[in-house]
């Protein structure tokens, strides 16, 4: 693939028509204050040159546009006054579903006094058995909204259907695509033309390099406010509920420019593990965290096993900005 980074204010039109008669296929995109062209495939636009070109490289790796071969910054999602991918460790806390408005606001008032960045709750849940709590739809993104401007704290839930991309245009602050939305490529097209910022989390069965090209379909649609997640990978082990995929994440940083988040929840499976899985991954360097929070999680109509109380997320904050300290961090 070859990526064109065109000069300000240049007329590009004649780099478009020779691309045009070379038969190759390109795209005209707008990321992080700069214009470029995609081309490919290689053979036809290696040796195509234009004054509009101010540099003009040859990524080799399939995912071109979220490889740091180009951007070479790390790249900071601006989520209102939340900057995720600078110094400090951003944390997203709250119930893993949306059960009710009184619900929502007690764990909101509670993760926001800890030191929590952003509310997360889960309006509507993709889960493995028709016949599980499956989430109160528009109506909890209602409830995160009123909630989320209460207290002053941006919200991030999940979207499984198209269909459903207007409400979250209109209320949702960062848009999550979940584990098993992973590769839904036409979901992740919609979710980058919306351009919202994103949490991509990386599917139980995807690769590295999966995970790095489904957020090529959202950064191909002009869209670079991705943060990735890394949220566990199914495996042999079964003391786990998934595997917390460390190495995975330490590699994807090292890969791309786009800000790394763990969510220690989901592969812990049990809450006694969670503090422990978290720590790990601020200290494999995620610059941010998805954590679930409870009431009384024992109550939960999702994922009760693995929902922290509102005390020991406190506790846990405590131990985030203690290793982020010792790490030359912020938390």
């Amino acid at each position: 693939m070859m990526l064109y980074i065109l000069k300000d204010k240049k007329d590009y039109s004649l780099l478009k028509e020779k691309l045009n008669q070379s038969s190759a296929s390109f795209k005209l995109l707008n990321l992080y204050g700069k214009n470029l062209i995609l081309a490919w495939p290689d053979q036809y636009v290696k040796n195509i040159s234009d004054e509009s070109i101010e540099v003009a490289i040859e990524v080799k790796k399939p995912y071109v546009l979220s490889s740091n071969e180009w951007k070479k910054e790390p790249t900071i999602v601006n989520i209102g006054d939340v900057n995720i991918g600078s110094n400090k460790i951003v944390v997203a806390a709250g119930p893993c579903a949306v059960e009710s408005e009184e619900q929502v606001e007690t764990v909101a008032k509670a993760v926001k006094r800890a030191g929590a960045s952003l509310l997360r709750g889960g309006a509507y849940k993709p889960r493995t058995s028709p016949y599980s709590f499956q989430g109160l739809g528009e109506e909890g993104i209602r409830i995160l909204r009123k909630v989320g401007d209460e207290v002053g704290m941006p919200i991030v839930t999940e979207i499984m259907d198209t269909r459903d991309s207007l409400i979250f245009k209109n209320y949702v602050d960062m848009i999550q695509i979940g584990a098993r939305n992973a590769q839904n490529f036409s979901l992740l097209r919609e979710v980058g033309k919306l351009g919202k910022p994103v949490l991509l989390k990386r599917g139980l069965g995807n690769t590295v390099e999966e995970w790095l090209q489904a957020a090529e379909y959202i950064l191909f649609e002009g869209n670079g406010n991705v943060v990735l997640c890394e949220r566990g990978i199914r495996t042999f082990e079964r003391s786990t509920r998934f595997t917390l995929d460390i190495g995975g994440m330490v590699a994807a940083k090292l890969m791309t420019h786009l800000p790394i988040c763990a969510d220690p929840s989901h592969p812990a499976g049990k809450r006694e593990l969670v503090h422990s899985l978290a720590l790990a991954a601020v200290a494999a360097g995620a610059d941010m965290l998805l954590i679930e929070v409870h009431p009384t999680p024992e109550k939960a109509l999702s994922d009760a096993e693995q929902q922290l109380t509102p005390e020991s997320f406190e506790i846990l904050m405590n131990r985030i900005k203690s290793l982020a300290k010792a790490l030359g961090r912020d938390a």
